[in-house]
């Protein structure tokens, strides 16, 4: 399943923790996170929950299922 990266957001709180958590120096987590979750290098996209979960060997981005709304992200390793 491919998630509608059109319909992805943040939130403020959620952007700088996703700049934290990746060590990202840009402003623009949610341009990184549309072309993250577009990434055909991508291991799986799983849903649990109420949660989407996109992984890649670097990261793994944590997606509300409902609201499209980029939680978090964290780094695999």
């Amino acid at each position: 399943m491919k998630i509608p990266v059109e319909k992805l957001h943040t939130t403020e709180l959620g952007r700088e923790r996703i700049k934290r958590n990746i060590g990202l120096e840009f402003e623009e987590v949610l341009a990184w996170c549309r072309k993250a979750d577009l990434d055909e290098s991508n291991d799986f996209v799983l849903r649990k929950g109420k949660n989407w979960y996109v992984r890649s060997d670097d990261f793994v981005l944590t997606i509300n299922a409902k609201s499209f709304t980029v939680i978090t992200a964290h780094k695999t390793h």
